[in-house]
């Protein structure tokens, strides 16, 4: 995946679907408030599972891979999928990604390593995950310089 030179804004004014556009505008001003001065941009491309997505990323971060070049990624990803939203959230503390350490307190949402997935904003329990992006912002270092 690589950052777009699409603005997120557009993107966001392109979603057809009013419920849609709704649910992603609410939560990216809920990222935004809770992540202030963290880079937001567009990622699109092919995702580790194969598809092509579209992800707005908030933060930069830069992961160390095992075998190869360090990824520079987002802190935080939201994106919508054909049927459901999934949040994206690389923030790790205690040797786990904090959607896990917010496990059963987030609502109606199905955990991956770092992906929250849910089919409707109402699943979720919205002051938990403003906690939990505030934590995000909080235990990761500022926005190192983009390469």
């Amino acid at each position: 995946m690589e950052i777009s030179d699409v603005a997120v804004d557009t993107h966001l004014d392109g979603i057809e679907d009013h419920d849609i556009a709704e649910t992603m505008r609410t939560l990216d001003r809920m990222i935004t408030a809770a992540m202030p001065g963290r880079r937001r941009a567009l990622y699109e491309g092919r995702f580790w599972g194969g598809t092509e997505q579209q992800i707005i990323g908030y933060g930069h971060i830069v992961q160390p891979r095992p075998k190869g070049e360090e990824v520079h990624w987002f802190l935080v990803g939201l994106a919508r999928q054909k049927d459901h939203y999934s949040l994206y959230v690389n923030a790790v503390a205690d040797g786990k990604y904090l959607g896990q350490q917010y496990e059963g307190r987030l609502g109606k949402v199905k955990l991956g390593s770092a992906s929250i997935g849910f089919k409707r904003i109402d699943d979720l329990d919205l002051e938990v995950l403003s906690d939990l992006l505030g934590r995000a912002h909080e235990i990761t270092a500022q926005d190192p310089e983009a390469q």
